[in-house]
């Protein structure tokens, strides 16, 4: 008898201890915190885990109406608000309440925006301020650009860099009001990104920073995407098998190694926020993936990827602007290198895709470095792309000249840019005259032409070919380029030939 209660007991203890650890503690995705930015004018997702058939329940300043769901078996709940349009100038702190039986997690300082995923690699995830330790120079002046910063609608929250071999649920990481004090914690691109909007719009911005130093485009692919396509799968997937074969392997691997992994920062930092409303994406990653060869390939993962990302969202054709990498060059490349001009060339390409636009930074690079410190430029170019094409605001320019044509009359050449391109007109940056052009013959020779600014066309002369068959403009890795239209925005490398 006493030995039947014993097992009894022990038995009572197991199941009890079974039941427990089956228990699921109450909580919000970690993106969902105070002082966040909720997309504006489309639904707003809540979720997040709970014991599986708990009730919980969602309400919200802005609407009475509480919003119940409850976890289904394996703990998780999603719950979904409206939420209305923002107004400019109107930046009342919200309160967010979520219940879950005695329990309760209330957000506060909850602002009504815009919210944009910022994702890519080093110069994305560039900060503000000087981080000499990881090769950060800090952004152009940035010590002014850090005591200007006080703008408390604008926040950000930074997803730290996981590298996962399955798809995760959450993310690290907080969100941060910008002022001076924070600030040089931010990645610079999505600073001046975010800010630009929001001193055109006058509406909250929240920015959400998805990057890592050194990320590839394939690492920000869904396996499923490279699997489905042989080509991919033999470039991008097969050959890394071995080593994204489990969550220990990945672990044990230094962090340069892993960002260039396929899949593990898509399942790390992509795939957690999927249920977050955002207006768009910016994307700026690019010098992984520019001394691969195979651009033909690049361009079909860019597109897959791409399409990927904004099937998953669910949120339609969203807006996706991203930045050409800037003119560089290694110290052991002849100064006639030109692999980066053709990546350069490949990135254009990536325009035909729908609810596109490119930011171009031919005239930022700095030769001896990726990490160029004019992140101001690039953030205000991205955001000139969405000011005109996402908000339709008037008066923006967002392209710098663009080639349309060239015609040969005898011992010179006229150039000709796309009409739109033009802005008020042709000037360069430092008021000499344009420079980086390049002609040659049927025997592909290039030598360097002297051009003028004739109206709103380039006209060359002064080249040593008898019978131009071809130009180029900048096709090299490095250039210190300074032409551009009256509105900043410079003109965008080009090649009349396709020669290899």
């Amino acid at each position: 008898m006493k030995r039947s209660y014993l097992y009894i007991l022990v038995f009572v203890f197991a199941a009890n201890s079974i039941f427990a650890n089956t228990q699921t503690a109450f909580k919000l995705a970690n993106v969902l915190q105070s002082n966040m930015v909720v997309q504006q004018g489309k639904p707003f997702k809540l979720w997040g885990k709970a014991v599986a058939g708990e009730t919980v329940v969602m309400t919200v300043d802005w609407n009475r109406t509480a919003v119940a769901v409850k976890a289904d078996a394996g703990g998780n709940w999603t719950g979904q608000i409206n939420v209305p349009k923002a107004k400019p100038g109107d930046f009342t702190p919200h309160v967010i309440t979520v219940k879950n039986g005695d329990k309760i997690v209330r957000l506060t300082d909850v602002l009504i925006g815009d919210v944009w995923l910022c994702a890519g690699q080093s110069n994305m995830d560039m900060i503000v301020t000087e981080a000499n330790f990881i090769g950060y120079p800090g952004v152009l002046n940035y010590k002014e650009e850090i005591a200007a910063a006080n703008f408390p609608a604008i926040r950000m929250y930074k997803a730290a860099a996981e590298f996962k071999i399955k798809p995760q649920d959450d993310t690290k990481g907080t969100w941060t009001i910008c002022s001076p004090k924070t600030v040089g914690n931010f990645s610079g691109v999505a600073y001046f990104f975010g800010r630009e909007l929001f001193l055109k719009l006058n509406i909250p911005i929240g920015l959400v920073v998805t990057s890592a130093p050194g990320a590839s485009t394939q690492a920000f692919t869904k396996k499923e995407v490279l699997t489905a396509d042989a080509a991919l799968k033999q470039r991008y997937y097969d050959p890394q098998i071995a080593n994204i074969s489990s969550q220990d392997s990945v672990d044990k691997t230094g962090f340069f190694t892993n960002v260039t992994k396929p899949t593990l920062l898509y399942n790390g930092i992509i795939h957690p926020l999927l249920n977050l409303s955002v207006k768009g994406i910016t994307y700026y990653q690019g010098e992984s993936n520019s001394r691969d060869g195979g651009w033909d390939l690049y361009v079909s993962l860019f597109e897959k990827m791409l399409a990927d990302w904004r099937n998953d969202f669910n949120q339609g054709d969203l807006p996706f602007y991203y930045t050409q990498i800037a003119p560089f060059r290694e110290p052991q490349e002849d100064s006639t290198a030109y692999v980066a001009a053709i990546f350069r060339e490949t990135q254009e390409r990536l325009l035909k895709l729908k609810n596109t636009g490119i930011a171009v930074t031919l005239d930022v690079g700095e030769r001896k470095t990726v990490h160029p410190s004019d992140k101001r430029a690039v953030g205000e170019r991205l955001a000139k792309n969405a000011l005109n094409k996402t908000y339709n605001v008037k008066g923006v320019q967002y392209l710098g000249p663009r080639f349309a044509k060239y015609t040969v009359n005898g011992n010179s050449i006229k150039i000709s840019f796309a009409k739109e391109s033009l802005g008020t007109g042709l000037t360069t940056s430092d008021g000499k005259p344009p420079e980086h052009f390049y002609v040659a013959g049927a025997d592909k020779k290039f030598y360097p032409a002297k051009a003028a600014i004739i109206g709103n066309d380039i006209v060359l002369t002064g080249f040593n070919v008898t019978e131009p068959v071809a130009v180029r403009y900048a096709f090299m890795n490095w250039n210190d380029t300074n032409l551009q239209n009256k509105e900043g925005l410079p003109a965008m490398q080009f090649r009349t030939d396709n020669w290899e």
